[in-house]
C-alpha cells in the first residue's frame, strides 16, 4: 500500500507551480473586484460585481482546460502544432478585416460582439512558442548559424510580429521576443547569435518606436512621465501614486483611491498599481514570490524531463508567463514604457486568462510526469543543465531517472 502511494505521489515542482496557479487566481478575483467596484457602479451598471462575476467565470473554464491539458495534452500537443498555429495567424489576420475586428482604445484586437470577444494574439503567442519548441527540438543543430534559426523560425516570428504591430500591440510582440530569446538560449544558441538577434531586436524596436507618435509618446513619458502629468505621463503618474501611497503594507483592501477613474486599466494591465496600493509593498512582493515559484518550479521541471521536446517545452511555457509578468512589473513600476500587457493570472482579461492556464496545463503536465522519456539518454540542454549542449546525455543523479507516468496518463516515447 505505501509503495502504491509513493508512485502517486505528485512531484514536488507540479505541487509548487499548482499552489502558485490557485494562490494567483484568489488574489485576481480578490483585486478585480477591488479594483472595478467603484467604477462599474459609478459608470451606472449597477452592478459592483460585474468584472468579478466575469473573471471567476473565465477562471472556472481556464481551470477545466488546465486540468483537460494537465492530464491529455501532451499526447496530442506536437502533431496539433501546425494546426493550432495556421488558426492562430488566420484569427489574428482577421482582426484587421472591416467588419470583423473590434476597436478598443485605438487598437483593433478583438474578435466577437458585446461581452463575448476574442483576442487572438493571445492564442498566437503560445502557439509561436509551441511552434519554436517542436523545431528546436527536431533541430538541434540549427540554433549553430543565424541562417538556419532565420529559415523557418525568425520568419515566422517576424510575421507574427508585424501582424501585431499593425493591431498594434507591441506589448505582446516583446513578450514572444523575450521569451523566444530565453528559449533559444536554453536549447544552447551561442552567445555571438544571440547577441546579434538581440542587437538587431533592439534596432528594429527603436525604429518602430521613432516613426509612430504615439509610441514615442510613451517612451517620453516613460524617461519624465511628471513631465506633462495631465497628457502623456498621466497612466505613469497615476501608477507610481498609487504605488507609493501604498507604502509597505498599504492602506487596506478595497481602500484604494486612484481606482476610482484616477488610474485608467486599473482592473487589467495596471491591478499591480492597485495591488501596491492596497496591500503595500509586502503584497507586491508576495506576488513576485508567486512567479518566481513558478520559474524555480518550471525550470526544475525541464530539467528533469525525459526528452527534449518536453525540456524545451517546459522552458518556453515558463519563460511566456515570467517574461510576460515581468514586463507588467517593470512598466507599472516605471522602469518600462507602458505596453499594455495584462498581469498573467491576476488582471481581468478572458484570453489571457484561459490561454495562459492551457499553458500552464502543459507545464504541470510535464511537471507530473505526464510524457514518458525518449529511448536511450537524457539529451542535456545547456541552459538548464549546465555544460555543452551536446545533446548525448546527463550523467547520473536524479535527472538519470525516469519519471513514470502517472495513473490515468499515456506515456509517450518522443519521435
Amino acid at each position: 500500500m505505501s509503495s502504491i502511494r509513493m508512485r502517486s505521489k505528485r512531484p514536488i515542482e507540479f505541487s509548487i507551480l499548482y499552489t502558485a496557479t490557485l494562490c494567483m487566481l484568489a488574489l485576481g478575483a480578490v483585486m478585480v473586484y477591488s479594483a472595478s467596484s467603484a467604477e462599474s457602479l459609478l459608470n451606472g451598471s449597477q452592478d459592483p460585481s460585474f468584472y468579478l462575476k466575469r473573471y471567476v467565470l473565465f477562471g472556472l473554464a481556464g481551470l477545466v482546460v488546465l486540468h483537460l491539458v494537465s492530464r491529455f495534452g501532451l499526447q496530442f500537443v506536437e502533431r496539433l502544432t501546425p494546426m493550432l498555429l495556421m488558426g492562430a495567424f488566420a484569427l489574428t489576420v482577421a482582426v484587421m478585416v472591416p467588419g470583423l475586428g473590434v476597436t478598443v482604445n485605438g487598437a483593433t484586437r478583438w474578435l466577437g460582439a458585446g461581452p463575448l470577444q476574442f483576442q487572438p494574439s493571445e492564442l498566437l503567442k503560445l502557439a509561436l512558442m509551441l511552434y519554436a519548441v517542436r523545431l528546436l527540438a527536431a533541430r538541434p543543430e540549427s540554433v549553430v548559424r543565424i541562417g538556419d534559426l532565420a529559415r523557418p523560425l525568425l520568419m515566422v516570428v517576424g510575421a507574427a510580429c508585424a501582424l501585431l504591430m499593425k493591431q498594434p500591440d507591441m506589448g505582446t510582440a516583446l513578450v514572444i521576443c523575450f521569451a523566444l530569446v530565453a528559449l533559444l538560449t536554453a536549447a544552447g544558441t551561442p552567445i555571438r547569435n544571440l547577441g546579434l538577434m538581440g542587437g538587431g531586436l533592439a534596432g528594429l524596436a527603436l525604429v518602430l518606436t521613432l516613426i509612430e507618435p504615439y509610441r514615442m509618446a510613451r517612451l517620453t513619458a516613460f524617461l519624465d512621465p511628471f513631465s506633462d502629468p495631465e497628457n502623456t505621463g498621466f497612466q505613469a503618474v497615476q501608477a507610481l501614486t498609487a504605488v507609493g501611497s501604498g507604502g509597505l503594507v498599504g492602506v487596506g483592501l478595497g481602500e484604494s483611491v486612484q481606482k476610482i477613474f484616477y488610474l485608467p486599466e486599473a482592473h487589467t494591465d495596471m491591478i499591480l498599481a492597485i495591488i501596491g496600493e492596497e496591500l503595500g509593498l509586502l503584497g507586491i512582493l508576495a506576488v513576485a514570490l508567486l512567479y518566481c515559484m513558478i520559474g524555480y518550479a518550471g525550470l526544475r521541471a525541464a530539467k528533469s524531463a525525459g526528452d527534449r521536446y518536453t525540456k524545451l517545452l517546459a522552458v518556453g511555457i515558463t519563460s511566456l508567463i515570467v517574461c510576460q509578468a515581468t514586463l507588467n512589473f517593470f512598466a507599472v513600476l516605471g522602469m518600462a514604457p507602458l505596453t499594455g500587457v495584462p498581469l498573467p493570472f491576476i488582471s481581468y482579461g478572458a484570453t489571457n486568462l484561459i490561454v495562459l492556464l492551457g499553458g500552464m496545463g502543459l507545464l504541470l503536465g510535464i511537471a507530473g510526469g505526464g510524457r514518458a522519456p525518449a529511448r536511450g539518454a537524457k539529451p542535456r540542454l545547456r541552459g538548464i543543465d549546465g555544460g555543452r549542449s551536446d545533446h548525448r546525455g546527463d550523467s547520473g543523479g536524479r535527472d538519470r531517472r525516469a519519471r513514470g507516468a502517472g495513473p490515468g496518463r499515456s506515456g509517450r516515447a518522443a519521435g
